[in-house]
């Protein structure tokens, strides 16, 4: 039996910024249903804002980077290295070249050129992008609470399936890195009669989805194509499939966070037990592994 989650208004994602007077402005605009600007004057504030858990991202202006110095942002990339940074160019001046070669060498690892007008769609894309990634991390925490004990290998099969670079969408890929066959894969989950390993990376993509939904400015059509579905029409059929509902229904009754208690409910808290001991990667010691192995058609 499916419990849809009420949905209810989520705190958006907060964005720490370093910008000029003109991009807040315009960032303001882009970011607009998807996170929360935290528009502050120095880094030394943007460090407070991490310390105190109040931003879960760093936007910082390549013009803005030049009067801030090299200390400030080595402390941001180095005391906190798991939350997104993103170097916004918006104007080229003669500190621009040294300024974005020292972004980089810091560890900046994304810049989005604004100086067109595709640059700042690719903004909304990263700033919608991390928001999911924050519930991801989130599902993971709570996963780990719900099986305490997990076994390393069982854990890193749930650290890819929220993985969100690359992308993963098919048992095939999951399997390729986690460096086993498919085949293997999908018949050590039956042995141990757990749900097949396509049902989970089936609902983690929905939690992903929903996430996004709570956007209102993107369309059934751009999650879609975020997700990398091959059609509006492909995702469609994967929510019916997955969830007896239509896409705008699922948007309307789950929220992401009502889909991670959707997939705690169907595939974690039923097979605690069992996924305390599972291991999906490494065979089972010596002969009885290879014995049972080579008795499961799949």
């Amino acid at each position: 039996m499916k419990s849809a989650a009420p949905r209810h208004s989520q705190p958006r994602f907060p964005v720490s910024t370093v910008l000029t007077p003109v991009e807040r402005a315009r960032v303001d605009a882009v970011a607009q249903g998807l996170c929360e600007p935290i528009h502050r004057e120095s880094l030394d504030e943007v460090l407070l804002d991490l310390r105190n858990q109040r931003a879960g991202m760093v936007l910082i202006s390549v013009t803005r980077y030049a009067g801030q110095g090299y200390s400030r942002m080595a402390a941001v990339v180095r005391e906190f290295p798991r939350v997104p940074a993103i170097a916004l160019l918006t104007e080229t001046e003669a500190s621009t070249p040294y300024s974005t070669l020292l972004l980089g060498q810091l560890g900046i690892k994304k810049m989005v050129d604004a100086r067109t007008p595709t640059g700042w769609q690719t903004l909304r894309s990263l700033l919608a992008s991390d928001g999911a990634q924050d519930l991801q991390r989130s599902a993971l925490a709570q996963i780990n609470l719900d099986v305490p004990g997990i076994s390393a290998d069982c854990w890193r099969f749930f650290e890819l399936m929220f993985d969100p670079s690359p992308k993963i969408a098919t048992v095939r890929q999951l399997a390729r890195r986690l460096d086993v066959l498919p085949s293997t894969l999908m018949s050590r989950f039956f042995r141990a009669s757990l749900p097949a390993p396509k049902k989970y990376l089936a609902l983690s993509r929905l939690i992903r989805a929903a996430r996004l939904f709570e956007n209102p400015g993107l369309s059934v059509a751009s999650v879609a194509n975020h997700l990398d579905y091959s059609s509006p029409q492909s995702f469609g059929r994967h929510v019916r499939t997955m969830m007896k509902m239509s896409p705008v229904t699922f948007r309307n009754r789950f929220d992401g966070q009502g889909m991670v208690q959707h997939f705690r409910t169907q595939l974690i808290l039923p097979y605690v037990s069992t996924l305390r001991t599972f291991h999906p990667i490494e065979a089972a010691p010596g002969w009885v592994g290879a014995k049972s192995e080579a008795s499961v058609v799949c």
